[in-house]
């Protein structure tokens, strides 16, 4: 039996390979594959909308070029290696930089030095790939001059007028600009192999639309996702309660615009809403943060406030639903609406009285608090019409399925947003779906099977699995939030903090122990000696104290609070991880403030590196999973290119015709 199905799936090899010429030319090629060095990956976590700075990240690769450079270019002082940078990084406005304050002749003169470099640069850069990947990365207009200049040498004699004729036949006929801009390119994607984003795209920062876009443009690319993801997955899946809170997110910090402007949700009929039954309402708690654009509709604070209240509301309400159908989900103490005094402006919680420091609730009856009124079902109605029918948004979500997960196992590294569900006593945290429960490795692929279920039947009207979105938002069980509740409506509505706390999950304490540690290894089948844990989802500032490299270089923690929300919080601007052949380096970045002023001063953002785990030999393909599959493929074509031999299968050449 086991001959029959060898010997089916080398015919069907066969058809790709049809003679011994073609099957040993590809056993070739995948075994020089094998011995290139391992690619470099690029992690970055908690984006949080902030396109200027990812942007930036993904232009300097981390500061990736900016140490090529230093390396390459000894010849250079430090202003010329930060011009070469730039244009790198930004090549289209570095021209228009230079033109303005050179003029075109000026401008010439330097375009020709810089494209010497970068050609330099890319023939390095080029080197640790094959020809035919390098190929495959090539701008179409100047595929044949780059490799030109890239495999040919202009160090001889009798290359050195070839080369040079290429170079000013570019200048002649006016493309230098254009191959500039191109070859910048080139060396961008080619610095990277792969990018991982390990959750968070969205809410807080006002461009998760371009984000997307720009991740979406990348050729090797993985996502986990984050909490603030899944409301946002949750909402384009027509989740009444994810809608709520991916609006009332954009309201608590001024970024409405980007669902009006960025996606085109228009929010005409919750502004009505709002602007009718919150008109007397002061909404105290619920201004923006960090106000500070121009007074447009909706720039205007006591605007929004109006509608950040209206919204929350909603949700609170939409919320009964869901939570009383999913006792499991351990949610039911988020039901606070019913534990209102509203003669004595007091609520309820864990049995004790707090005062209410917003009193007003004209949308409440308090004989029914969780019943919508008519406008507020009629807002949602129309808003879960829109989220669900929005191109752009489904085709972003759509995206985050395809190539994102609850989590990935790579070269013996995990990666996961937030944490482990793990008991007090480190024991993996066990959580109950369809009668059975699930832990660890098991808990994540279940639930991950559940929210995929939920967008795949969206428009069924009986989703009952779109429940499962609020779970992974805010469930004290899910491995993407890892709190013990979200203590949403408290920060609104009451004063005492004390009852602000979000309590984190053991896992948070307990992560660093041997034992504990190397459990969570085994159960996703990766070797506790070698295994590595990258983690986002809390913002850390090594400048302050913070560890954010655990149990000796086996967890990174790289959330360094991008967003600019964080600025109280974190003095740095993110933290990026990068592995390439030879180490892992957590690197830090300054506060992004706009790469025009960037530009304008041509320094860059990148700060020190903080840790590096050397490995103790340079790593290759044949050490990675891809080389593992990899040299699958070459033992199946060793076994083709012996059935070849032996008649069992027969040879055929180009047309189909079996060779004799």
């Amino acid at each position: 039996m086991q001959n029959d199905y060898q010997t089916k799936y080398l015919q069907q090899l066969a058809k790709d390979f049809p003679s011994v010429q073609s099957a040993a030319t590809e056993l070739i090629n995948l075994s020089a594959i094998l011995n290139l060095p391992k690619g470099t990956e690029h992690f970055i976590t908690d984006i949080h909308g902030e396109y200027d700075a990812f942007n930036h990240f993904l232009k300097n690769a981390s500061g990736i070029l900016k140490e090529k450079i230093n390396r390459l270019f000894d010849d250079l002082d430090k202003t010329n290696k930060r011009r070469l940078a730039f244009f790198i990084y930004y090549p289209h406005d570095m021209i228009e930089k230079y033109k303005k304050s050179w003029g075109e002749e000026g401008l010439n003169v330097l375009l020709r030095d810089v494209l010497k470099r970068m050609i330099e640069l890319a023939r390095v850069i080029a080197s640790k790939y094959t020809k035919s990947h390098v190929r495959k990365n090539l701008p179409e207009e100047f595929s044949y001059i780059i490799q030109e200049l890239l495999y040919e040498s202009n160090k001889h004699e009798d290359k050195e007028k070839y080369y040079q004729a290429i170079i000013h036949a570019i200048f002649d006929t006016g493309r230098e600009k254009k191959l500039v801009i191109e070859l910048s390119r080139f060396i961008r994607r080619l610095s990277i192999d792969r990018l991982h984003i390990v959750g968070d795209i969205f809410d807080r920062g006002p461009k998760p639309h371009m984000v997307m876009d720009k991740i979406m443009r990348q050729k090797n690319v993985d996502i986990q996702w984050g909490n603030h993801d899944i409301v946002w997955m949750g909402a384009a899946s027509g989740c009444e309660v994810m809608i709520a809170n991916v609006i009332r997110i954009a309201a608590r910090y001024s970024n409405l615009e980007c669902l009006e402007d960025g996606y085109g949700i228009n929010l005409r009929l919750l502004a009505a809403l709002a602007n009718k039954a919150y008109k007397n309402d002061p909404c105290t708690n619920f201004y923006p943060r960090q106000f500070s654009r121009e007074d447009t509709v909706l720039n205007n604070p006591k605007f929004v406030a109006r509608m950040h209240k209206a919204i929350a509301i909603i949700q609170f309400k939409l919320e009964k639903a869901l939570i009383e159908r999913n006792p499991a989900f351990e949610l039911e103490d988020r039901l606070l609406l019913d534990k209102v005094d509203f003669t004595n402006k007091t609520v309820t919680i864990d049995g004790r009285k707090y005062d209410l420091n917003e009193t007003e609730f004209p949308t409440v009856d308090p004989a029914d608090p969780y019943k919508l009124t008519a406008e507020e079902a009629k807002v949602i109605k129309h808003l879960k019409h829109l989220f669900l029918h929005n191109e752009l948004l489904q085709n972003h979500v759509r995206y985050l399925f395809r190539k994102g997960s609850m989590y990935l196992k790579t070269n013996n590294t995990l990666l996961f947003h937030a944490g482990m569900p793990l008991n007090e006593d480190g024991t993996f945290k066990g959580h109950t779906v369809d009668g059975t429960t699930y832990r660890a490795k098991a808990l994540f692929d279940i639930l991950e099977t559940k929210i995929r279920n939920a967008y795949l039947n969206r428009h069924d009207q009986k989703n009952g699995e779109l429940a499962y979105f609020l779970m992974l938002w805010q469930g004290p069980d899910s491995p993407l939030f890892c709190k013990d509740r979200m203590r949403t409506f408290e920060r609104y509505f009451v004063k005492d903090k004390s009852v602000h706390k979000e309590v984190m999950n053991p896992y948070f304490t307990l992560r660093e122990e041997k034992d504990i540690l190397d459990n969570i290894f085994k159960a996703f089948d990766i070797d506790p000696e070698k295994g590595k844990i990258i983690n986002g989802h809390v913002p850390l500032d090594i400048t302050r104290g913070d560890n954010v490299v655990l149990a000796d270089k086996r967890i990174y923690l790289i959330d360094g609070g991008m967003s600019k929300q964080y600025a109280k919080k974190t003095d740095i601007g993110g933290y990026t991880l990068i592995s390439d052949s030879y180490a892992y380096y957590l690197v830090s970045h300054s506060r992004f403030s706009s790469y025009e002023a960037l530009i304008e001063a041509e320094q860059d953002i990148v700060s020190i590196t903080h840790s590096e785990d050397h490995a103790t030999r340079r790593q290759f393909i044949y050490d990675t999973d891809n080389g593992r599959r990899i040299q699958a493929e070459i033992d199946d074509l060793y076994h083709l290119i012996d059935a070849y031999k032996k008649g069992r299968i027969k040879e055929r050449d180009p047309k189909g015709t079996a060779i004799l």
